[in-house]
C-alpha cells in the first residue's frame, strides 16, 4: 500500500509548517504561491490563497500574487549580454533561452503530472487494496463469531455432560453405599440364620437327649412295673403323659424352627433379589457414565481444535442450548434406588 497522502492533506500540512516559519502575512502569501505553483504545480488564485491562509484581507493575497506573477515573468526573461552580439540577436537569443525554459518547465510539469496520475492509480488500487482487506476482514469476522458461536455451544455442553456425569457419579456412589448396606445386612441375616440353625440344632439335641431319657426312664419303669404292675401302671401312664408331652414339645420346636428358618430363607432371597436389582441399576449408571465420558473426551478435542484460530478475531457472540433431557439410564437408576 502506497504511503502518499493526498495533495491537499500535504498542502494543508506545509502551510501549517510555513505559517510557523512566517509570521507576517505578505510573506506568508508569497511562500504559499511558491509552494502551490513550483512543489505542488498548481496554480494560484487570490480565492484559494485567501481559503488556505486565512489571514488579512481579500485585498493581499491578490496584491501578492500580482507581486508574484510579476517577479515570476521578470524572472524568466532571459537577458544575454555579449559586446559582439548585436541587440536584435540578443533579444532573439534571450527569447530562444526562454523559449526553452518555459518548453522545459512544461515538459516537467508534463513528468509531474505523469508522476502525480502514476501516484493516484497507485492510491486507488491501494484504496481497493484497503476496500478488499476489508471485505476479508468481515468474512474472517463472521467465521470467527461462526465459530466462537460453536466454541460456546460445546462448553455449554460439556458443562451439561459435566453435571450429567456428576450427577451419575453421585447416584454410583449412592448405589454402592445401598449394595454395601443389603450385603452387610444379608451377612447379618446369613449370621443369623446359622446362630438360629446352631440354636436348633442344640435345641433338638437338647430334645433328643430328654427324650432319650424318658425313654429309658420308660424302660426302668417297665421293669419296675412287672414287679409291681398295679402300682406302677398309674405311674406308667403318668410317665407315657410326659413323653407325650415332650413329643409334642418336640414337634412344636420342630415346626417353629422349621417356619423361622423359612422366614430368614424368604428375607434372604428377597434380600439377593434386591443386591442383584441394585447391581443391574449400578451396570446400566455405569455404562451412562461411560457414554458421558466418552461424549465428554470428543468434545474436549473439538474445544482443543477450535480455541487455536480464536487468536486471530475480535469480535465473540452468544448461544443458547437448550436443557438436555436426564438420561433414560439415569432415570431407572433414581427410581430403583428407592427402597423395595
Amino acid at each position: 500500500m502506497s504511503d502518499v497522502q493526498p495533495d491537499e492533506v500535504r498542502v494543508a500540512t506545509e502551510i501549517d509548517r510555513l505559517k510557523a516559519e512566517f509570521p507576517k502575512t505578505r510573506e506568508l502569501y508569497r511562500e504559499v504561491c511558491a509552494l502551490l505553483f513550483f512543489r505542488f504545480g498548481i496554480t494560484p488564485t487570490a480565492n484559494r490563497l485567501y481559503q488556505l491562509v486565512k489571514r488579512g484581507s481579500m485585498g493581499t493575497p491578490t496584491q501578492v500574487l500580482g507581486e508574484f506573477w510579476t517577479e515570476l515573468r521578470e524572472k524568466s526573461r532571459v537577458r544575454i549580454d555579449h559586446p559582439d552580439l548585436p541587440a536584435d540577436l540578443q533579444a532573439a537569443a534571450g527569447e530562444l533561452v526562454a523559449t526553452l525554459w518555459t518548453r522545459s518547465t512544461a515538459s516537467a510539469q508534463a513528468a509531474l503530472g505523469a508522476l502525480r496520475d502514476e501516484l493516484e492509480a497507485q492510491r486507488v488500487e491501494a484504496q481497493q487494496a484497503v476496500v478488499a482487506a476489508r471485505d476479508e476482514l468481515g468474512r474472517t469476522e463472521t467465521a470467527l463469531e461462526l465459530r466462537t458461536s460453536a466454541l460456546l455451544a460445546a462448553q455449554v455442553r460439556i458443562q451439561e455432560l459435566e453435571q450429567g456425569q456428576a450427577a451419575g457419579e453421585a447416584t454410583r456412589r449412592a448405589l454402592e453405599a445401598e449394595i454395601t448396606r443389603l450385603q452387610d445386612e444379608s451377612g447379618t441375616r446369613d449370621r443369623a440364620l446359622a446362630q438360629a440353625r446352631a440354636d436348633f440344632a442344640e435345641e433338638l439335641e437338647k430334645l433328643r437327649a430328654s427324650a432319650a431319657l424318658a425313654e429309658e426312664r420308660l424302660r426302668a419303669t417297665e421293669k419296675r412295673a412287672l414287679l409291681e404292675i398295679e402300682r406302677e401302671r398309674v405311674a406308667g401312664a403318668r410317665l407315657q403323659k410326659e413323653l407325650d408331652a415332650a413329643m409334642r414339645r418336640t414337634e412344636q420346636g420342630e415346626a417353629r424352627h422349621r417356619s423361622e428358618l423359612q422366614a430368614v430363607q424368604a428375607q434372604l432371597a428377597d434380600a439377593r433379589h434386591q443386591a442383584g436389582v441394585l447391581e443391574g441399576s449400578l451396570a446400566a449408571v455405569r455404562d451412562a457414565s461411560a457414554g458421558y465420558a466418552r461424549e465428554l473426551g470428543m468434545l474436549r478435542q473439538q474445544v482443543t481444535g477450535a480455541v487455536a484460530p480464536r487468536s486471530a478475531g475480535r469480535k465473540g457472540g452468544s448461544v443458547t442450548v437448550p436443557a438436555r433431557k436426564q438420561p433414560r439410564a439415569t432415570r431407572k437408576a433414581a427410581s430403583a434406588k428407592k427402597p423395595g
